[in-house]
């Protein structure tokens, strides 16, 4: 997404633009503090946020969770009901194989931002509109600007199409070092850990997946 079109979605969602500036001696907050405080006003907003329907159906909103200075970032399609019920992103079964699959690579469920693209749960767990998807798209890009990762894993097809703003199957997407915003930041797809559960014959693909972007991440 370029400059011009991702500040108009900030503009319209009426979420703060942010960069990073050289601070006077002595002027304001730590950049940490400053991040922090960041992070807080974006979850706030996220909190409060009325900008489509799937707000009258949740529970709460599920805005993400983990080290907020983590090189890895993995970005799911939408909480289910027990991420609605709980607030946290990949709680469930989906979850569960989430944490294997990082801890295959030699990671921590704690040592990566787990994120989704909706920050409600559509009604029967259904696939997000892709009115939904536009209206909460910016919060996602606000939290990658603030974490800032080294590389970015996205698991399933609607997080990868509209984080590539795409229309390719996923099997098209894979494989592949994609670059995302200004940064650049690496990018990589795989299936999403529920179609795994369904589809486990598929694992064997996604292990691939996540050795080849251990390997992108490994060469910068």
């Amino acid at each position: 997404m370029n400059r011009a079109l991702r500040n108009a979605y900030l503009q319209a969602m009426q979420i703060d633009s942010w960069a990073l500036r050289a601070r006077p001696a002595g002027a304001g907050a730590p950049p940490g503090e400053v991040t922090a405080a960041a992070w807080e006003t974006l979850a706030r907003q996220v909190r409060t946020c009325t900008r489509c329907a799937l707000s009258r159906g949740r529970t709460q909103t599920v805005f993400g969770i983990g080290d907020r200075h983590a090189e890895w970032m993995v970005v799911g399609e939408a909480p289910g009901a027990e991420e609605d019920r709980c607030g946290e992103p990949f709680v469930g079964p989906a979850g569960q194989l989430l944490n294997a699959m990082l801890r295959a690579i030699g990671l921590a469920r704690e040592q990566v931002y787990i994120a989704n693209l909706l920050k409600c749960r559509p009604p029967a767990n259904r696939d997000p509109l892709r009115e939904e998807a536009a209206e909460c798209l910016p919060y996602l890009h606000r939290q990658i600007d603030l974490l800032r990762p080294k590389i970015v894993l996205v698991v399933g097809r609607i997080a990868a199409q509209n984080l590539l703003n795409s229309d390719a199957p996923l099997a098209s997407l894979r494989q592949q070092v994609h670059r995302f915003g200004e940064a650049r930041v690496p990018l990589v797809v795989t299936y999403h850990p529920a179609y795994l559960l369904r589809t486990p014959a598929q694992k064997r693909k996604a292990w691939d997946d996540l050795k080849f972007a251990r390997e992108a991440l490994a060469r910068g």
